[in-house]
Formats: C-alpha cells, sequence, structure tokens
C-alpha cells in the first residue's frame, strides 16, 4: 500500500495575520454596501498597539476605516495592549488614495486588473469537497474560538494556530497521525488544564474518534506558556495566510492574496471561480480530484490559459472537460463577477477558516456540469 504523511494548517481570527485580513475585508464590505461598483485594494498592518492601514479606493462609499478598524478588534475580542492589543487605546494610522490611472483604464473596459496566475481544486476527500488535513485544521480553528467566546474555556485569548498530520493509505485518508494546538492563554493558567480542556472541548468534539487511535500524538501549547500573542507578540498583515485561505498546500497557488480585493482583482474572483468549476468537475463525477490554472493579462478580458489535472481520475478525456468548461462558463472578469454575484458584501465571511468550503458561499454551489 501506498503510505505518506501530509500536514496542513489553520490559525484563529485572533491571529495577527487574521486579524489584518478582516479589518480589510471588513473595509470593502462597507464600501460594497453603499456602491456595488467599488474598486478596494486594501492592506492592513498590525505591530503592538498600532494598526496602519494602506492602500487604493474608488468609490463613492463613505466610510470611517479607524471606526471599522476598532470595532473588528473588538469584536475579535482583542482588550488589552500588555498581552497582545487594545481596541479603546490602540494607535490606528491610514494612507488610502485613488487606483492608479494606469490600472483603472484596463479595468473601465472590462480587462483584469493585473496579469497573474490562478489556480482552483477539489477532491472527494470530505463533503465539502476539500482536502481532509485542511478541512480538520480549519474545524479546530473554528471550534477554539468558539469555546473561548462562548465561555466554556473562559482562559483563551483570541491568537492560535492549528497543525495537523494525515497518514494516507494508497491516497486516501487512513488516520490522524498528529494535532498540534497553540492558543493565547491568560497569565497563571496550569498547562495540566490547557490541556484536558482543550483535548475534551475542542479536539474530541471537532475530530470524528475513527481517526483517532492511540498512536495519534497530540500537542497542546508545547512551549509550555503562550500569554503574549497578537500584534504584541507578532506583526500581523494582510494577505500573509494565503496557504491557509485555500487548500492547505495540498494544491497549488497563484500567489495573489485575496483579503481586501474586490472582485475585478482576478487573483480573488477567478480563484473563486476555478474552485466553482473544479468543485463541480468533483460533484458530477467527472474526476476523483480536479485542479485547474488559468492565466490572464492586465486589461485583457479573456484568460491566456486554461490548464487541468485530474489526476489519472478522470472518467472522461481532459480535453473534453475543457471544451465544457470554455462552453459553460465566461472566464471574463466580468463574467464571472456577474455569474458568481461578486459585487455583494459577502467578503467577511471568507477571511477565517478557509475561503472554500462553506456551502452558503456563491462559488461552492453544486450544479449539473453536463
Amino acid at each position: 500500500m501506498k503510505r505518506y504523511y501530509f500536514t496542513s494548517e489553520s490559525v484563529t481570527e485572533g491571529h495577527p495575520d487574521k486579524v489584518c485580513d478582516l479589518i480589510s475585508d471588513t473595509i470593502l464590505d462597507e464600501c460594497l454596501k453603499q456602491d456595488e461598483y467599488s474598486r478596494v485594494a486594501i492592506e492592513t498592518f498590525a505591530s503592538k498597539n498600532l494598526i496602519t492601514i494602506a492602500g487604493q479606493l474608488t468609490t463613492k462609499a463613505i466610510i470611517d476605516a479607524e471606526k471599522i478598524a476598532r470595532g473588528v478588534l473588538k469584536e475579535i475580542g482583542y482588550d488589552n495592549e500588555n498581552t497582545d492589543i487594545d481596541y479603546r487605546t490602540c494607535k490606528i494610522e491610514t494612507n488610502i488614495t485613488k487606483q492608479s490611472e494606469d490600472i483603472a483604464m484596463g479595468v473601465d473596459i472590462g480587462g483584469a486588473g493585473d496579469q497573474g496566475i490562478m489556480f482552483g481544486y477539489a477532491s472527494d476527500e470530505t463533503e465539502e469537497l476539500m482536502p481532509f488535513a485542511i478541512a480538520m485544521a480549519h474545524k479546530l480553528a473554528k471550534r477554539l474560538t468558539e469555546v473561548r467566546k462562548n465561555r466554556e474555556i473562559n482562559y483563551l485569548r483570541p491568537d492560535g494556530k492549528v497543525q495537523v498530520t494525515v497518514e494516507y493509505l494508497d491516497d486516501k485518508p487512513a488516520r490522524i497521525d498528529t494535532i498540534l494546538i497553540s492558543n493565547q492563554h491568560l497569565e497563571g493558567v496550569d498547562l495540566d488544564t490547557i490541556k484536558e480542556d482543550i483535548k475534551q472541548k475542542v479536539i474530541y468534539n471537532v475530530i470524528d474518534k475513527k481517526y483517532i487511535d492511540n498512536n495519534t500524538k497530540i500537542y497542546i501549547n508545547p512551549t509550555g506558556r503562550f500569554v503574549i500573542g497578537g500584534p504584541l507578540g507578532d506583526t500581523g498583515l494582510t494577505g500573509r495566510k494565503i496557504i491557509v485561505d485555500t487548500y492547505g498546500g495540498y494544491s497549488k497557488h497563484g500567489g495573489g492574496a485575496f483579503s481586501g480585493k474586490d472582485a475585478s482583482k482576478v487573483d480573488r474572483s477567478a480563484t473563486y471561480m476555478l474552485r466553482y468549476i473544479a468543485k463541480n468537475i468533483v460533484a458530477n463525477n467527472l474526476a476523483k480530484k480536479c485542479e485547474l490554472q488559468v492565466s490572464y493579462a492586465i486589461g485583457m478580458e479573456k484568460p491566456l490559459s486554461i490548464f487541468i489535472n485530474t489526476f489519472g481520475t478522470n472518467t472522461i478525456p481532459e480535453e473534453k472537460i475543457i471544451e465544457l468548461i470554455k462552453e459553460k462558463f465566461d472566464l471574463t472578469p466580468d463574467g464571472i463577477i456577474n455569474y458568481l454575484e461578486l459585487r455583494k458584501p459577502i467578503y467577511t465571511k471568507t477571511t477565517n477558516y478557509g475561503h472554500f468550503g462553506d456551502k452558503d458561499l456563491p462559488w461552492e454551489k453544486i450544479i449539473k456540469f453536463i
């Protein structure tokens, strides 16, 4: 039997990079609520008790970026500058300009807002047609936030990371080999208490027991202490968790980040569309796993290339699948935006625990492919 191990990670909403992603996406959603044709490219930087918001906005919307940032920090639960950051006292700087005219003239005629390559992926490993390791990591990270906010584990703080190693046999998930969780906590909490609470209320609450055996290794806060966290423990930056956002490293990534960008940026919209197409290829039994790639040139409407890899699991020729994609879908930026209705303020829903797998998102719908 072919045996191998694969690891993916996720992070909680209080991770410094995800704090920045959420501020950027919240600004995007607020712009779209007021002006659906807003063009947004916002990045956020967090360090110690300072938030810096910069980028480009072309919109009729009137927003208060500082108020939005403080609201995001408050909702996450950051209220202590001595251990992480305080939404009430932190300094917030903004440096926001309009979109470059050189870029705008290409987007105005329906072209891509940048050149680049994008990937989409799906597999039949899980119900949501995502790779198993990243699906489990996201569920654990989300549960860490739930038990913190509902006070089941009342000493947890917002910052946290999860890593899951899966043992595969013949390309199928057989068991979980290792679970690693590090979560920020209040001063003075006993490590044994943290370990037991997270095992019972997070791990065993989320992971099906058939994937955990006596040989599964569980590591919780392996350094023994995690009191200093958030932007005080490490800087945060929008767009730095692109593998967490996508497929946990199981599929390729084009390199472009998502958060803070409106759908005219094909980094975001084309990646969503490719996930949609790949998922429906798998859901319609044309393949057990599917990876797609497209490339775009700035200012040009149609993709320069389309590539498919079904890893030998296809039930019809890959060339035929490519033909079906070209017949069925308009892969121009405007075509994607209209098909998936991407001018709606839906983006804060995507920021944490992966941009793929939530059945309520438009690119996760199942259709009849043929």
